[in-house]
Formats: structure tokens, sequence, C-alpha cells
């Protein structure tokens, strides 16, 4: 660690659980330990080294605020890096007075001038998401969710922001945090702090950022939640480890992620979840749609963006072959790469097979490998072992939740250089000149680099405004402390509202047709058990 950073601060033990003196979780749960590192932000003194021959800068002190691109793995992460340049950018947010052109204050954002900019941003993905605006005009007369006060931690998109503005048209009294310290689009969070939302969120937040910023939407003078709309499992964690009286007071959590959905389940075998959790992820339409299609698309974008690597010819790993990685491996293989499969499951495998893919085991490829991509929603996918025997300019990138599916700890050694060569990528360089390429320092590349379709995030979206709806309104006893599936009505309810955009037209069954197959004319039609 550098010689300015600060001296570890006490740490307190409550109930078993590690709070430093601000009382935010150290650990919160045992494979999320190595989630986030600390670190400070400070302006960089170093000299910027030479880059394609060309002579080191004459004053290494330049007022410019750039941060050093390359600095030795002992000090990289004393340092963050931002993608201006800007003095405003070296002030964390949390230091400013923050208030919108109404005086509204209840925010923090990193520049809520930027909310023009964020506003059109919003207005151009409501044209895309046509299903949830469409259930924004339908329900918001009936208001299903007055009286609901949501604690949302999402990724805070330009797609994300018409779901918070659809609910709360609905009804809801809503506050808001990112789920990525990296996804938030400034502009949009300006764009609803503007709005009068309540929303704590901006790009590069530190690992202390992150959890206040979930704690303000948790806990707040004159707020008490009853609903949360999570994506990783955060505030739900935060919210039963450090506030757990508010967590019984709960009536519902939407969970729309493997991760957070396999954490939920973990609390439900210990008989730790004490409220009824939907599971929105393993719905038909988030795992047929945004697992699938919405992948498929955006990992292209997100390898564009970074590397402008030519996919022909490439031999590329996918690690995981569930829906995102079927999305994923069938993007690549379009483009002409040479595409393998790592899968532990030998249903996955066979039906990767019968795609015609190789399944193989990554460490019997890996020396030969252009780019490795990790889809399981695993830790340690990729180990530094791996990473050790790969060839020169790999790139290594996680469509997963979290940054735990590649062991981005184990680099993190003095006998390696971090070189920040763009916004989220950097070369990892080792002692003998090999250089591996890692995006978006291990966490999810497609919405930390580029971004996904506004029409897939409205099926989703639209699946999750549902759940909310139908764990608020149920009646006593309906939903019981476990993690249920959304009814098969919602799912096809939701695909309905986005049909006409293809001008599509839906058959209807006829009286003898419906008692022949022993379905209600109106669905829904498919039994539970059903794989589409």
């Amino acid at each position: 660690m550098s010689d300015s950073a600060e001296a570890p601060r006490p740490i307190l033990k409550q109930n078993g659980v590690a709070f430093d003196d601000g009382n935010y979780p150290e650990k919160l749960w045992e494979d999320q330990s190595g989630d986030f590192k600390r670190r400070q932000r400070r302006r960089s003194s170093a000299t910027p080294l030479a880059v394609a021959g060309l002579p080191k800068a004459a004053n290494s002190s330049s007022s410019s605020g750039r941060r050093a691109s390359t600095v030795s793995a002992a000090s990289s992460y004393a340092s963050s890096y931002t993608d201006s340049s800007s003095e405003e950018d070296d002030v964390n947010p949390r230091d400013k007075d923050q208030k919108n052109s109404k005086g509204f204050t209840d925010f923090c954002v990193r520049n809520v001038e930027q909310a023009a900019f964020g506003r059109r941003e919003i207005e151009i993905a409501e044209q895309e998401m046509p299903g949830l605006i469409a259930l924004r005009k339908r329900a918001q007369g009936d208001k299903p969710l007055n009286g609901a006060r949501i604690v949302g931690c999402t990724h805070i998109t330009a797609q994300t922001a018409v779901l918070i503005e659809t609910l709360g048209a609905l009804g809801a009294k809503l506050r808001w945090s990112a789920c990525n310290i990296y996804s938030t689009q400034n502009e949009v969070a300006a764009a609803l702090a503007e709005a009068g939302y309540s929303i704590y969120a901006w790009k590069g937040e530190t690992e202390d950022d992150f959890w206040w910023s979930i704690d303000r939407c948790i806990h707040s003078e004159n707020w008490q939640p009853n609903m949360i709309l999570d994506d990783g499992g955060d505030a739900t964690h935060l919210m039963l480890k450090k506030y757990p009286t508010i967590f019984n007071m709960v009536k519902g959590i939407v969970e729309e992620s493997v991760t957070g959905v396999h954490r939920l389940y973990q609390l439900s075998k210990t008989g730790r979840l004490t409220v009824p959790a939907m599971n929105v992820n393993d719905s038909v339409t988030k795992t047929k749609f945004d697992n699938l299609y919405s992948c498929r698309e955006s990992i292209l974008d997100a390898l564009k963006r970074t590397t402008d690597v030519m996919f022909g010819g490439k031999q590329v790993v996918v690690c995981g072959y569930g829906e995102v990685g079927k999305g994923c491996a069938e993007a690549l293989k379009g483009m002409g790469a040479v595409c393998m499969i790592t899968e532990i499951d030998p249903i996955c495998a066979l039906q990767a097979c019968m795609d015609g893919f190789r399944v193989v085991k990554l460490n019997e490829v890996v020396r030969n490998v252009d780019i490795i991509i990790t889809c399981t929603g695993n830790k340690n996918v990729v180990t530094r072992e791996h990473m050790d025997k790969m060839r020169n300019g790999c790139i290594v990138c996680n469509m997963g939740h979290s940054n735990t599916e590649i062991d981005v700890n184990s680099l993190r050694t003095a006998d390696l250089t971090w070189e920040r060569v763009r916004s989220q990528v950097d070369h990892i360089m080792w002692p003998d000149g090999k250089r591996l390429i890692l995006l978006a320092e291990g966490r999810l590349v497609n919405l930390s680099c580029s971004s996904i379709p506004s029409f897939v995030v409205s099926i989703t979206a639209a699946t999750q405004a549902l759940a909310l709806i139908e764990l608020f309104n149920a009646p006593g006893g309906r939903y019981k402390q476990d993690v249920y599936l959304l009814p098969k009505k919602m799912d096809e309810y939701v695909a309905s509202l986005h049909l006409p955009s293809f001008d599509a037209h839906l058959t209807e069954l006829s009286d003898e047709q419906a008692k022949y197959l022993g379905l209600n004319k109106a669905g829904p039609f498919k039994p539970n058990y059903y794989r589409y």
C-alpha cells in the first residue's frame, strides 16, 4: 500500500459480523469477501510512460488532472481511474452539497447539471420499451403500488430509469442505488435526481461509496421500506445483516440475477429468509429473452468498444452454457470465431455439443485461447494458474454478476504491473513481457463497457414491475417465507405487452379446442413444468 494510505480503522463486532466505525459491513457473506478492495481517490504524481516511442512529458506534475496510466501492482489499487480529467470528477460526490433546480436535496450523484442530457437518453430508451410503457399507461390510474416504499439496487441506466419512473407512476415511493460500481450512467442518475427521485449512485464508486449508497436507501429519516427490488442481493443482505428489524417488516423481495437468487435460496435453506421473495431471473420472460437475446448482442458490442478485436478465426472459450453462455457463444460463432464451451452440467454440455461446439476443460486449452468469457455465476472459474498459462494478448472478461468469476485478487501482486489503456480496459503485464487484457476489472462487461438493447430490458423490467405488484397486493398467506417463481399467467401477460411492436396477432382457441386441451381460453397455455 502507498505511503499516503489511511491507517486502518478499528473494527467492531456485532452478532459475528465485522463493522467499521462507519458501521458498514466488511464482510457480508463468505463467497463475496474479496469482491471489493478499498481504493483511495488521489491524483497520481507519477510521470506518464513513453508510448509508441514518444518522449516522456516534460513536466510530470502537469495540471491536466489526468491520472497516471501506468502504475505498479503495489500502488495501482491506491488510485481509481475516471473517464474525465475535470477537477469536479476528482471530488467525491459525497463531499459536495447537492440540490436540484427545485431545491430537492435527498440524492447523491456525480453532477445533477447533466440532467437535461440524461432526460434525452431516457426518452430515447422509452421508444424501445413499448411493453413497460404500456403497463405504465394501463395501471397508473389504479396506482397498484400506492403505499409501496421500495428500496432498489440495480444498474442505473436509461432503461432502468424507465422502470423507476414507471414504478413511481404506479404509486410507489422509491430510494435507489447501483448494484455495480461501473455501470451507472451519470447523466441518467442526474435526470432522475432532477425529477425528484432519491438516487444514490455514480460511476466509479469505491467500496465504501457503494455500501454507503445502499445504506442511505435503506435507512433514512421518515423512511420505512416495505419492498426490495434487487440485482445481486446486496441490498437484501445489507438490510438483513445491519437492519434486521426493518428487514422483517418487508412484504416482499424481487430478485433478477443468478447471483442474488442463489443467495435467496441459501437464506431459505438455512431458515434466515423471513419474507417472501420472487425469483424473476428464472421466469421465462427473463431467461429466454434478457439472458439470451440481450447477451447475444451486448457481448459483441462490449468487446468491440474496448478492444477493437476482429472475431473471425479467434479461439474463444465461453465458460458456462446457460442462457447467457448460449447467447455469447451463438453471437461469436456467427462472427466467425471458433468457440469452445466449458460446463459442469452434462445436460448443458450435451446441448453445446448438439449446437456444434466443442466441450473442453479450460486448463487443457487455455494456452491457445484468444478470448475467455465467464458466464457461470460461480467463483474462481478463471484462476491465476489459468492466467499464468494464457498467451500474450488474451482477452479475459465476465458476463456474470459479480467480479468473483475471474480471480482478479490473485493479480494484485508485486510481480505484475497494471496499465490502464482506456476506460475499463487494463493490461496486466507479466515479468517476461506477456500481457493479458482484462475488461471492467472482472465485473459485468456488457453493462460496464457497453449497453444492452432497450427492448429486451423492457421485457425484464415489466416482469419486475408485475412481481412487485403481485407481492405487494397479495392477500396474507398466499406467499410464505420462501422463494417463488412468477406465476405463468404474468409471464404470458408480459409477452403479450410486447407483441404489438412486431404487428404480431395471436390465434385464439375455440371452445372445443380449449376443452380438448383442458385450458382456459385466456391462458395460461402451458403447465409450470413446460420448458420453452
